[in-house]
């Protein structure tokens, strides 16, 4: 347990609480760590979801397939993150997408019961998860938004303007590669590139690589319109 102290402080599950108090909590539950290698599958769509998942080390990536063949990132986390928190005290609780790991990584489980029993010890603990909860529910409605925007224009606008807001600066940082980036957008690579390209030629953005610097909010903001 002791190796695994300074990730799972770093869990926003356990924020604000001492790594000796989260070794003390977690020495009275019961849980599992496994190890996955870089592109093998933690979970298939359709697996019966009956912990929840910290992840140690590495990252991971939620995938969803269509009847297409077509493949979708959905989302990727990395250490100190969670997921199936949702699922475990959902009435179906089996995984609505394809979890992979992205890189070698490593997972600690903590089924239903436990979870329960760890927010009754220390209520930052669910205030914790709570919060965790809610972050979810507004990623979502982010992402669903962005989906629904009409033009691939108005959906980079939107989410330029998005870490503007949240960077509070002309100058952001995209907290993903553009390969990642057209994949949440759902759209070909090649054709957010272009675009990109298009918004610098007008000069309404400079870029390299994930980093942006905004010339033009105002034109920015209008392409919502």
């Amino acid at each position: 347990m002791k190796k695994h102290l300074k990730s799972l402080s770093k869990c926003i599950l356990f924020k604000d609480i001492e790594e000796v108090k989260i070794e003390e909590i977690l020495n009275s539950m019961t849980y599992n760590i496994s190890t996955y290698e870089k592109d093998s599958i933690i979970a298939i769509e359709g697996d019966d979801c009956n912990s929840l998942g910290i992840i140690l080390e590495g990252n991971i990536e939620i995938h969803k397939s269509f009847p297409s063949g077509k493949v979708v990132t959905i989302n990727h986390f990395s250490a100190g993150n969670i997921f199936g928190e949702a699922l475990v005290f959902s009435g179906t609780h089996v995984y609505p997408a394809t979890i992979l790991s992205s890189s070698t990584s490593k997972i600690m489980y903590l089924k239903r019961d436990t979870i329960t029993k760890l927010m009754t010890i220390d209520e930052r603990i669910i205030n914790n998860f709570m919060g965790v909860l809610s972050n979810r529910i507004l990623m979502l409605n982010d992402r669903i938004s962005n989906l629904s925007l009409d033009t691939l224009r108005k959906k980079i606008s939107n989410i330029i303007l998005k870490q503007y807001k949240k960077q509070k600066s002309l100058k952001i940082i995209l907290p993903y590669s553009r390969k990642k980036m057209a994949q949440l957008l759902n759209i070909p690579r090649p054709s957010l590139s272009r675009e990109l390209i298009n918004m610098q030629d007008e000069e309404l953005i400079n870029f390299n690589k994930n980093n942006i610097t905004i010339l033009n909010l105002k034109k920015i903001e209008e392409s919502l319109l």
